[in-house]
């Protein structure tokens, strides 16, 4: 028999076609999953029913949790300030080195134990004075209607929505999601075709239109991420040819954001990335023309540091998640040399710091 899913968190979509044989196709990202009735996508939360497909987890968390945004990692989107974070379950990508997998590859949906309205998030927000809210922790494209209808709700409250996303989506649904969404950090997760395929269970293409779109035809404020694994795509060449593609198509004023794999998941018999890894891959970056490139997941107060490209000067120190210097003007300059660095800042700093608060929802 199909199997029965529960009608308080499954709501209709939009994004699927009939066919011939009687199946459903998820037309959300570019899996395209054939389902029968009653079968569940690659992502687990999306399904076919009653000869359409439904979402499944609507209106249900794994948890959630004030952040600092800079943990996104957003580094000119609000810094110093608090970021309300949560997810569901499951994800349509399948890499294996994923360090939320007991989140994106959960196939039980007990996980998900906090319940919240759209409306109940953003009155949260609001209530524990954060900026912004972030759909984390797996990838907010599977649960598109649910994250759509929070970033309503908060731009209601005033509370603006962060996508923490691999760009895994195809184009439709990107244009109706990114409608929503004031800021995004977008996983890159490596630069050649065959990694995608072989770590990710995924394609390269589909990610690089998300981030053209992104920069050509949207005014989202997005950052990029990429984790770099030792001897996976880490490589001088890929490295190069990354940075001179960014350069071209994304332009300099996008942040960069190289970050060190930890051993995890299905990837534990690598050894973790070397400092001086990433320091390469920054200044490699840097030398394609990227103003903004950083270091992750260690400690390097200057890969982590915001510094002016007209200048040199300092313009946002970092230790981790902790702020010190702020040299910009209130209207986002240097106030050395008055170039403009690109992001979206406040008049000061915030000061949240590296807190991390985890807070339950009632509904």
């Amino acid at each position: 028999m199909p199997e029965a899913f529960d009608p308080a968190s499954t709501v209709a979509t939009k994004y699927w076609s009939a066919l011939p044989d009687g199946r459903v196709q998820c037309d959300l990202c570019p899996r395209l999953c054939k389902l029968a009735d009653g079968q569940r996508g690659f992502c687990f939360v999306r399904a076919s029913q009653a000869g359409a497909i439904v979402m499944t987890s609507y209106g249900r968390s794994s948890g959630f949790c004030i952040d600092p945004v800079e943990k996104k990692p957003l580094n000119h989107f609000l810094p110093g300030t608090p970021i309300l974070s949560f997810g569901t379950a499951g994800c349509n990508l399948g890499c294996r080195f994923c360090q939320n997998w007991d989140i994106s590859k959960s196939r039980e949906l007990d996980t998900l134990m906090d319940q919240a309205t759209p409306e109940i998030i953003a009155q949260a927000a609001r209530r524990t004075k954060c900026r912004s809210v972030a759909f984390t922790y797996n990838d907010p494209v599977i649960f598109h209607e649910y994250a759509i209808d929070v970033a309503k709700a908060c731009r209601d409250q005033g509370i603006r929505s962060v996508a923490v996303t691999a760009g895994y989506v195809n184009d439709a649904p990107r244009r109706e999601f990114y409608a929503h969404m004031d800021a995004a950090n977008v996983d890159l997760k490596g630069f050649t075709e065959d990694f995608y395929q072989r770590v990710c269970i995924g394609h390269l293409q589909p990610v690089l239109d998300t981030l053209k779109y992104l920069k050509h035809e949207t005014k989202v404020w997005f950052e990029v991420t990429t984790l770099l694994i030792p001897g996976k795509n880490d490589s001088e060449e890929e490295l190069n040819r990354l940075s001179e593609w960014f350069a071209r198509e994304i332009g300099p004023d996008v942040p960069l954001h190289f970050t060190a794999f930890h051993p995890d998941f299905k990837m534990t018999d690598l050894p973790d990335t070397p400092g001086a890894t990433l320091t390469k891959a920054r200044k490699i970056a840097m030398g394609h023309g990227l103003r903004y490139v950083y270091t992750g997941n260690v400690h390097d107060s200057q890969g982590g540091s915001t510094w002016c490209h007209g200048c040199g000067q300092k313009l946002i120190g970092r230790d981790w998640y902790v702020l010190s210097d702020w040299n910009l003007t209130p209207e986002g300059k240097c106030n050395q040399c008055g170039a403009t660095c690109a992001g979206h800042f406040e008049a000061v700093a915030g000061t949240w710091g590296a807190k991390r608060q985890p807070i339950r929802l009632h509904s």
